[in-house]
């Protein structure tokens, strides 16, 4: 059963973190909040939850998953990172983009780009999302919460409640926070490639 909790977006009730944070733990799927717009989220090594989400976005392999961490020690752990690509991630963040780098032996080989090898890595600029990660510990595996057939995201706590009824646990309603997605960056190559224009801005990576 799907349980929606409203939590202030700028002051997240410690308890409700706490409790989110044992849910996922315990394989909870979680939509939540974030700079952009409502994500679906999940703990990284569980494969049920996991394919769990892939099903309500019907999604495969293919489809870049985005690992949410609280901060730049966490993207380095993950992902390999040169120098470069480090400047360029520590200008940006905490911000709405996704960042496609190559990941690290961290990560389970099911949430990466079966060819490529590739995750998308993000720092999100908002209170709820960043005490919960704060509070667990640990990235979240998460997607943009958008379901087939819609062209924007769902961005309604009571929405989301009515349209996933029983197929997420918990619902963090902070409220609308948008339905403009992140801007999607492909740093594994030799420059910054464009992947998806959105909410961040394109000037840091002279992209315009």
């Amino acid at each position: 059963m799907t349980r929606l909790v409203a939590i202030h977006p700028d002051n997240p009730q410690p308890r409700l973190l706490l409790q989110a944070a044992d849910f996922v733990r315990e394989g909870a799927i979680v939509a939540l909040p974030t700079d952009s717009c409502y994500a679906l989220g999940c703990r990284l090594g569980d494969k049920e939850a996991l394919d769990r989400i892939r099903l309500i976005r019907q999604i495969d392999e293919r489809h870049h998953l985005t690992l949410m961490v609280r901060d730049l020690s966490q993207i380095a752990t993950y992902a390999r990172v040169d120098n470069t690509q480090y400047r360029l991630l520590k200008a940006a963040t905490p911000g709405s983009y996704v960042f496609i780098l190559e990941g690290s032996k961290e990560l389970p080989r099911r949430v990466l780009h079966p060819k490529r090898k590739t995750i998308g890595l993000r720092i999100p600029a908002h209170p709820v999302a960043l005490a919960l990660l704060e509070e667990l510990g640990e990235p979240l595996l998460t997607c943009t919460l958008q379901l087939p057939g819609d062209e924007t995201p769902l961005t309604e706590g009571w929405e989301i409640a009515d349209r996933l009824d029983g197929q997420v646990d918990w619902i963090l309603d902070a409220g609308y926070c948008g339905t403009e997605p992140t801007t999607v960056i492909d740093l594994s190559g030799a420059a910054p490639e464009l992947v998806r224009a959105g909410r961040g801005p394109l000037a840091p990576f002279g992209l315009e």
